[in-house]
């Protein structure tokens, strides 16, 4: 993996955990992720005038991933409503990459380095051994654990289909301009059913904050995201970006006040070791 697409990875992981911290700290969870999702449209439009309209042989990756990203939101606030930050992010994170390396090489005919394969093992198993985190009254969070889970599979999903629809569209912040939109305008649809009022509310004082820094952090991380699919091996970028996780594991001790022990600690350095083994392999 080329050293440039190596940095813009991370720092798109750190700016992935930002927004994710600020959706589990707000009170309203669904109307701080509606503030994030929503908040893509603004900067959607001023791509969209930069960059060229994606090829029609992508819309369908498009749509597909529309589809993908909104059950990986819904399951993600449902997910946050139950365990720690510090657990449910690393497991819905950690289980991806593992998910997206499998199908890369048994459908999609990727051949892997064995140190490409230990790298991308050590991620995903560093990430997925929080699931055995307890919550703060000693018990193991199985409910939390299984609908992080539940994401990590959808994250797998849209990022396989967005590999694929970036390179087939020609321009990968065409594409995703195209499909901030449309997801925008898909999650508005759904969330106004079950809140009318949530529109309202986001551009106003509350959650103006998470609109504008969240939903900026949040475009900005996956157009990164999308551009290094166009620059390497899908399953690559996909388990470098979870290392998300030690930026989502310092804010979340931090700032949140969540509980470090021994566990996280040793799932980070795992991680952290699989993420420099990724970065020399070949």
């Amino acid at each position: 993996m080329e050293l440039s697409v190596f940095v813009a990875v991370l720092v798109a992981a750190g700016l992935h955990a930002s927004w994710n911290a600020l959706v589990k700290h707000a009170d309203d969870k669904v109307l701080s992720m509606s503030a994030v999702v929503l908040g893509h449209a603004p900067f959607a439009l001023i791509a969209m005038l930069a960059a060229p309209t994606p090829a029609p042989e992508s819309w369908p990756f498009i749509a597909g991933s529309v589809v993908l990203h909104m059950g990986y939101q819904f399951f993600l606030l449902f997910a946050y409503r139950n365990g720690d930050f510090t657990q449910v992010y690393p497991i819905a994170r950690g289980s991806a990459p593992l998910i997206v390396a499998f199908v890369s090489a048994a459908f999609l005919g990727v051949v892997f380095s064995s140190l490409q394969i230990t790298a991308i093992m050590m991620i995903g198993i560093g990430l997925m051994s929080l699931f055995l985190v307890r919550s703060a009254d000693g018990l193991h969070n199985s409910k939390a654990g299984g609908l992080a889970l539940a994401t990590g599979c959808f994250i797998a999903g849209y990022s396989l289909v967005d590999g694929l629809g970036a390179r087939q569209s020609g321009t990968a912040l065409g594409y995703y301009a195209w499909l901030s939109l449309v997801q925008a305008i898909a999650f508005a649809s759904v969330i106004m059913v079950r809140r009318p009022n949530i529109l309202a509310r986001i551009v106003g004082k509350e959650v103006r904050r998470i609109t504008i820094f969240g939903g900026g952090a949040s475009f900005c991380a996956y157009a990164i995201v999308i551009w290094g699919f166009t620059k390497a091996p899908i399953a690559l970028v996909s388990a470098l970006r979870e290392t998300s996780i030690v930026f989502a594991l310092l804010i979340g001790v931090f700032f949140m006040k969540e509980r470090m022990n021994l566990a996280k600690l040793v799932s980070t350095a795992v991680t952290l070791s699989g993420a420099v083994l990724l970065r020399i392999s070949r």
